[in-house]
């Protein structure tokens, strides 16, 4: 019988769902959250790229404000590598990019070619196969979702969208995006929403362009805010007999590159013996056809910069075994960047950049909670991004699939 390519993807699907289940219950142990009767929606917000020192900056009183009427962490530890979708999709999946596919914000995959954060790739299913986010499973248990512009949210993932939707839109302001998650938080209750998933990017594009700690990456930092005082008064205004969790989470944190610091592979190895998708902090390497001697002198330490042999990456990363990850992983230092000569350098004299190694200080991300459903003035210790799922999971009460997340550091942040 001729396979027809929804039949290989379905098969395909299952297959990866299967292995990944596998993989977590011979190595890591299963790790399923309990799942208690519960009624909670749950609001979910990210800000791309807020380090977990905004926390007590002053730049944010809301977010202190969250912190001390609820539960933080003294800090979030993101997971390799530090980018974007890899990270939010980890939040809502439990798993490590390494099992759940999304290894990087720019990939090669055999069969289904060439990934682009940015273009239409990113609302093929097949991508996110690796995983089931948290809304897919809500609408499978018959549990209405909405999700603004959170990574994956436009992609049908194993046959499930949420509820409400809307298409990226860099334009839309903060306050909209506020006023978007009250108006389905004020849908009638057949259709209201349980689980809430918000995105803010705006610290991630200022910061970007002028450094972590800029003017204009402090004044996005505060329109978030502001943004998250207008949320935090409306969900107290729609609580009565409602109970409505806030969960105020980042993807990693944000360092700060001078300008001139560069470093380029093209200087170790010829530019036309390797290829590589994304230049920047981390770079993943393919040897071209006949050239993987060469390309193989770039492992090692070189300066500013680590290249190693994917299955030999440190261990802490549990980076290193999925398919789309290439051959050689090349690691920027800090506030440095990997590009051949062929780029065109950055000119201003300060930028920001995440994706380096996750112990990294500035990679740092950010935790912070209340609700009914979490103690008051609780500060956690460091746990890894990974614990967030099943946290999610429990406070839905749906149940969690196989993931490399362990609810337990958090469970000092619960009420009883």
């Amino acid at each position: 019988m001729r396979l027809t390519l929804g039949m290989r993807t379905r098969i395909r699907q299952t297959a990866t769902i299967l292995c990944f289940a596998l993989l977590l219950a011979g190595c890591a142990g299963l790790r399923p959250a309990a799942a208690p009767a519960s009624q909670a929606t749950v609001v979910l917000v990210s800000i791309d790229a807020l380090r977990a020192d905004a926390l007590g900056s002053g730049t944010m009183p809301t977010l202190d404000a969250i912190a001390a009427d609820g539960v933080h962490a003294r800090w979030m530890n993101p997971s390799y590598p530090t980018l974007t979708f890899p990270n939010h999709y980890t939040l809502v999946t439990g798993l490590r990019p390494d099992h759940h596919g999304m290894v990087h914000n720019k990939m090669r995959d055999a069969e289904l070619g060439h990934f682009v954060s940015k273009d239409a790739s990113a609302a093929d299913g097949r991508w996110w196969a690796g995983g089931e986010p948290l809304w897919a499973t809500m609408q499978r248990e018959g549990q209405p979702s909405a999700v603004l512009f959170w990574p994956g949210s436009m992609a049908e993932i194993h046959g499930e969208r949420p509820s409400q939707w809307r298409p990226f839109d860099k334009t839309m302001s903060v306050d909209a995006r506020v006023q978007q998650v009250l108006e389905w938080l004020d849908l009638p209750a057949a259709k209201r929403p349980r689980f809430i998933a918000a995105y803010f990017d705006q610290y991630d594009v200022a910061a970007h362009q002028c450094g972590a700690h800029c003017p204009d990456a402090i004044a996005a930092e505060r329109a978030v805010d502001a943004g998250l005082a207008k949320l935090r008064a409306g969900i107290a205004a729609r609580s009565h007999g409602r109970r409505i969790d806030l969960v105020v989470v980042s993807d990693h944190g944000m360092a700060d590159v001078a300008h001139g610091n560069i470093r380029y592979l093209d200087d170790i190895v010829p530019a036309d013996a390797i290829e590589f998708e994304d230049d920047g902090p981390i770079v993943l390497v393919a040897p071209r056809a006949g050239h993987e001697a060469e390309a193989m002198r770039l492992v090692g330490r070189h300066d500013h910069s680590e290249c190693w042999q994917r299955e030999s990456l440190p261990p802490a990363w549990h980076y290193g075994s999925n398919p789309r990850i290439p051959a050689i992983v090349c690691q920027a230092d800090e506030g440095w960047l990997l590009e051949v000569h062929s780029d065109k350098p950055f000119t201003q004299l300060m930028k920001g950049e995440h994706g380096y190694a996750p112990e990294t200080p500035s990679m740092r991300a950010t935790f912070v909670a209340e609700g009914p459903d979490f103690r008051r003035g609780v500060e956690l210790p460091p746990f890894d991004n990974v614990d967030v799922y099943p946290l999610l999971a429990r406070l839905l009460g749906v149940p969690a699939l196989p993931n490399d997340g362990d609810i337990a550091p958090l469970l000092p942040a619960l009420n009883p």
